[in-house]
């Protein structure tokens, strides 16, 4: 069965893309993921947020998913994420902003 996980892409007035994902990211749908995040990675390096505050479950398939954007993405993240996005080693690749 597939974790619940919706995902919405959208442009902020001053241009920035955000990815927004509500629900659980795990091994059944971290391949959505995965496609959604290179889907809305803009070209020439322009930076994309990547919101996980209304994420209430990150396993390894979802970091995995977002490792190779690491240099190219902003995470947007909650109290719940945040520790686990420092253990995993991607806060010190990334940035990381509290919600």
């Amino acid at each position: 069965m597939s974790a619940s996980l919706t995902l919405t892409t959208s442009d902020r007035p001053d241009g920035v893309r955000v990815l927004t994902a509500v629900g659980e990211i795990d091994m059944s749908n971290a391949s959505s993921f995965a496609e959604a995040l290179a889907e809305a990675a803009r070209p020439e390096g322009e930076p994309l947020v990547v919101d996980l505050t209304k994420v209430e479950y990150l396993d390894s398939a979802g970091l995995a998913a977002l490792f190779p954007h690491a240099d190219r993405i902003a995470l947007i993240a909650g109290p719940l994420l945040e520790p686990l996005l420092a253990i995993s080693g991607l806060a010190d690749l990334t940035t990381v902003r509290r919600a």
